[in-house]
């Protein structure tokens, strides 16, 4: 089969084109024929080997994929051949650039029926994500207030649609072009980033996917107790005592994911997809995550017909 491999950590021309051979699942586990694939950040730390949860080269990035089930594992009870399915691949956040992926029975849910196989791969980290920001950590109710910092990301705009729906207020920053897409998400207030004064604003939780000295000035707007979640800063915050401020890896679970695929399925979420390119192009898909110019949302792989 073909597949996208790191030989060696290193910038994106690191990454080739090879044939290999098709895993086989393992317990728990299922093969999955790849029709598409998510590109996200984290991939390309994976490809600098600045994970710490990856093993080193070689491998195959990718964590983010939708398909079609082709083989199950031992102990795999909820999936056959044939389940058109979407998720991550395994806690290492690897394998999917390729055209058969071994993933999780437990990371992987029914594909979404109102998606095709490029938008549900475009979804399964940053929307999960959202969701955890939201529910497991800042734990926000309807009527409480989130400010989002960076509100137009692909976290961020799943963010504002996931709070917006659940009747959670919604501030949130971006870039000046980029003000009325996230009020066309659901933001009450969409303020530039770099104009805001968050000495007027008042919030329950910060969602934080920025970091640094933004994430220490938005901590100010935050009511005493309340918390400042980050999927980006490790380190607490500092310029509040009475603040919680909380880091974490998302977790993608079968769960988690149906309550995304829901949500989909009764049209109160929009993917926000953007350049899709061949697997051949995996490396020029690298590029855009170092900057080079690209659409705005998830880019994604288009591995399968």
């Amino acid at each position: 089969m073909k597949a996208a491999i790191v030989t060696r950590s290193g910038p994106p021309d690191v990454l080739v084109i090879e044939e290999v051979p098709q895993p086989k699942p393992g317990a728990h586990e299922v093969l999955v024929r790849v029709a598409a694939a998510g590109v996200g950040p984290w991939d390309a730390l994976i490809r600098e080997g600045k994970s710490e949860v990856t093993p080193p080269p070689p491998l195959t990035p990718g964590s983010d994929l939708s398909g079609i089930i082709e083989a199950v594992g031992s102990g795999v009870t909820d999936w056959k051949v044939g389940d058109e399915v979407y998720g991550v691949t395994n806690p290492q956040f690897c394998g999917a650039y390729a055209e058969f992926a071994v993933a999780s029975a437990s990371m992987i849910a029914r594909k979404p029926e109102k998606l095709t196989h490029v938008e549900a791969a475009s979804v399964p980290v940053v929307a999960v994500t959202a969701w955890q920001m939201l529910f497991d950590y800042a734990q926000l109710q309807p009527g409480q207030t989130a400010l989002v910092l960076g509100g137009a990301g692909n976290v961020g705009a799943y963010a504002v649609q996931i709070a917006a729906e659940s009747k959670i207020r919604v501030i949130a920053t971006a870039g000046a072009n980029d003000l009325e897409f996230v009020r066309s998400l659901g933001a009450e207030k969409a303020i530039d980033r770099r104009t805001v004064d968050y000495s007027s604003l008042t919030a329950d939780a910060v969602l934080d996917l920025v970091g640094g000295e933004t994430r220490e000035r938005a901590a100010k707007t935050v009511k005493p107790g309340a918390i400042v979640v980050s999927a980006t800063a490790m380190d607490p915050v500092t310029s509040r005592s009475d603040v919680r401020s909380v880091f974490f890896y998302v977790e993608v679970t079968t769960a988690r994911l149906d309550t995304i695929s829901d949500l989909f399925e009764r049209g109160k979420l929009k993917t926000q997809v953007g350049t899709v390119l061949p697997l051949d192009e995996a490396r020029r898909a690298h590029e855009m995550l170092a900057g080079a110019p690209h659409a705005r949302g998830k880019i994604v792989l288009r591995v399968g017909s």
